[in-house]
């Protein structure tokens, strides 16, 4: 059976956090936590906030290959899902575009809200999709 995004993004409904993986100027690769600010209706695309001073920001301007990963609380040998995505990350700093994907919970971490100075908004495009959910694994390309 032919897995399509649709069918993964059922499954993601709800997953908050993913770990963002860039590469550093040395080669290595860096992850962080990122929340994708309750924008969980997964369609190939992904949202992350950051300020331009962070690694994340410059390791991101040099090489604009990331990855993600995404899982969800039930463990992998039950209703569990675990998704890795291979994808291309642009910079918006665009404050229409920080409106249209905040929420008020980011607050906390920016408390000048989409004014907050050098506030960068990341998009990650999917190239590649890999799900495991309990002994099923598949490939999405998007």
């Amino acid at each position: 059976m032919t897995k399509k995004l649709a069918d993964i993004a059922k499954d993601m409904a709800g997953i908050d956090i993913a770990i963002l993986s860039t590469h550093t100027e040395g080669g290595e690769i860096a992850n962080r936590p990122m929340s994708n600010n309750g924008d969980v209706a997964y369609d190939g695309t992904s949202f992350y906030f950051a300020l331009q001073t962070t690694r994340v920001i410059s390791d991101i301007e040099r090489d604009p290959k990331v990855a993600l990963g995404f899982s969800s609380e039930a463990g992998i040998f039950s209703s569990g899902i675990y998704v890795a995505v291979e994808g291309e990350a642009d910079l918006i700093r665009d404050k229409s575009a920080f409106r249209e994907h905040w929420n008020p919970d980011l607050d906390k971490w920016f408390e000048q809200g989409v004014d907050t100075p050098g506030l960068v908004l990341i998009r990650v495009k999917a190239k590649r999709v890999t799900c495991w959910k309990g002994r099923e694994e598949f490939e999405v390309k998007v």
